[in-house]
């Protein structure tokens, strides 16, 4: 079956089950699910009720889709993602940002947890990813390109919008929240990196590593859609001072720091322009 195949049957499941047509999705990070109590929760569907939506395996992923309204913007969140260290090929990975696309939603806001590079940044940091380095040695966008859903060479002079971030940045403003930009690094995982890796990141210009998001936002941007990416900071991974870390003490740290990520991703919604928005998805 192909992807464009896959896409129709999963509209004729999901469809039905949304009570509005979704103006915004979120695609929430590991133990970052605590947006959806910002949501006014018109339904819950387990990812497993949706034909070909994969199943996250990941710890701190909740595994199902949240549609509602924060504030008045109707909103679908991915709460919990797949990765490509789960053993799922990147057409997987990236199908919830397919579904983005088929469903008519112009923008998605990412979140990850990841380690901070950058040796001005501490646990508990909120970064906006405002480029990114590909080390995962594959891309979601090899294979035959069906232009029903992309251009076969999309351009990433500028993948994360411009208008997004400055938006993402008043209302960290406006709320106090300390904010960072910086750029992220993609590798495979599940493996936490080296010493020698990290420093071979910081003189690549990363300032933070994560293990997702990428591959997401290659098709998002081969889908046309605006992107905002947030990263919260859970580990500081300077080599000189480098403490081993375990998947229990990252999730421990994104619980703690996550309201912050709550606010601001709920601020950056509430504030966005709907006639803008809805004038994106036609």
């Amino acid at each position: 079956m192909t992807l464009h195949a896959q896409l129709q049957e999963t509209l004729r499941v999901l469809k039905p089950r949304l009570p509005r047509q979704p103006h915004v999705a979120l695609v929430l990070g590991s133990g970052l699910g605590g947006v959806t109590q910002s949501v006014t929760t018109d339904a819950v569907i387990p990812y497993a009720e949706v034909p070909h939506l994969p199943r996250s395996t990941a710890p701190g992923h909740a595994g199902q889709l949240v549609a509602g309204r924060v504030g008045a913007t109707p909103v679908l969140i991915f709460e919990g993602r797949c990765h490509y260290y789960e053993g799922y090929t990147l057409e997987q990975v990236t199908y919830p940002i397919r579904l983005i696309q088929a469903l008519g939603i112009p923008i998605v806001l990412l979140s990850n947890v990841s380690g901070g590079l950058n040796p001005a940044f501490a646990k508990g940091d909120l970064m906006l990813i405002e480029d990114h380095i590909n080390l995962m040695g594959v891309n979601p966008l090899i294979g035959a390109n069906d232009d029903r859903l992309g251009l076969r060479f999309p351009d990433m002079a500028a993948p994360y919008d411009a208008r997004l971030l400055s938006l993402a940045e008043q209302v960290a403003r406006q709320e106090l929240l300390p904010i960072r930009r910086g750029v992220y690094a993609a590798l495979t995982g599940p493996n936490l990196e080296t010493r020698a890796e990290y420093r071979m990141l910081r003189q690549l210009g990363a300032d933070a590593v994560g293990m997702s998001t990428v591959p997401e936002v290659l098709v998002a941007v081969h889908a046309g859609l605006r992107i905002l990416a947030v990263s919260l900071v859970t580990d500081i991974c300077i080599p000189e001072t480098l403490q081993p870390v375990n998947i229990e003490e990252i999730l421990k740290v994104a619980a703690e720091t996550e309201p912050k990520l709550s606010r601001l991703l709920t601020g950056v919604i509430t504030r966005l322009d709907v006639r803008e928005t809805l004038s994106a998805s036609r």
